[in-house]
């Protein structure tokens, strides 16, 4: 593995396996961007449920095994996975996934006003920058925080993880701003394990993962993602005061 990811990407998907009884666990998946801009899954784990301390003791394998500098993780909100990735990547940023905290809000209002509430939230992220989008966040504040206040004010918690994507060059803003990057595998690996139905073990649950993500880091291993290439100088700055 490399010594440098400008970003991992963390997320996971529950399939039944059986041992003596047949139970829904998690497979954990990691996936990093090099500082090249190269896409690899690092790692995966299979069994248990989700949960921040799973989550810790993967990064810790992953810092083990030489990945020590990172800028940038991208995860969803589940409770103490900021303070897992944070106790072992300090100097790293977080990105909350801005896709499911969307979904979330919408979830949470009404239908009639779905489709304002998440053209109102657009306004925010899809802003020009930070400035920007916090004038907006007061705009959609003012006009939803009678109506929803605990949903505005969960916005107003998390503004900040939300937004970090800004701080970075916007040629990659668009991909680090939610876990989209990692989904499809997360998809692909699903599909793959459906005709199992029920997996019939540990074994073969790790074999199916195993075998789809040699495919994926085969596909991606001569395709940069999107924007990196324009974003290096920017990323190797962010690299040098962080960690030098």
């Amino acid at each position: 593995l490399s010594k440098r990811y400008s970003v991992l990407y963390l997320d996971g998907l529950y399939v039944k396996l059986r041992r003596d009884t047949v139970e829904k666990e998690v497979i954990y998946v990691v996936l990093g961007v090099n500082e090249e801009g190269y896409r690899e899954i690092l790692d995966f784990f299979v069994g248990g449920q989700e949960s921040a301390y799973g989550w810790r003791e993967i990064l810790q394998q992953l810092y083990k095994r030489g990945v020590k500098e990172v800028l940038l993780g991208v995860f969803d909100g589940l409770p103490g996975l900021e303070e897992a990735f944070k106790a072992v990547y300090p100097k790293a940023d977080v990105q909350r996934c801005v896709v499911h905290k969307v979904r979330n809000t919408l979830n949470r209002v009404r239908k009639k006003d779905q489709f304002e509430v998440a053209e109102d939230l657009k306004l925010i992220y899809r802003a020009p920058n930070k400035e920007m989008a916090l004038q907006m966040f007061q705009q959609f504040e003012s006009k939803w925080s009678s109506k929803y206040p605990r949903e505005v004010q969960s916005w107003a918690n998390e503004l900040d993880v939300l937004l970090t994507f800004m701080d970075y060059p916007s040629s990659i803003r668009s991909v680090i701003y939610t876990t989209n990057a990692i989904e499809r595998t997360i998809k692909e690996i699903r599909k793959r394990l459906k005709p199992m139905n029920s997996l019939s073990s540990l074994e073969a649950a790790e074999k199916v993962v195993y075998l789809t993500i040699q495919d994926f880091n085969e596909k991606w291993a001569g395709r940069k993602l999107r924007g990196f290439s324009e974003a290096h100088e920017a990323l190797q700055r962010m690299f040098e005061e962080r960690y030098n």
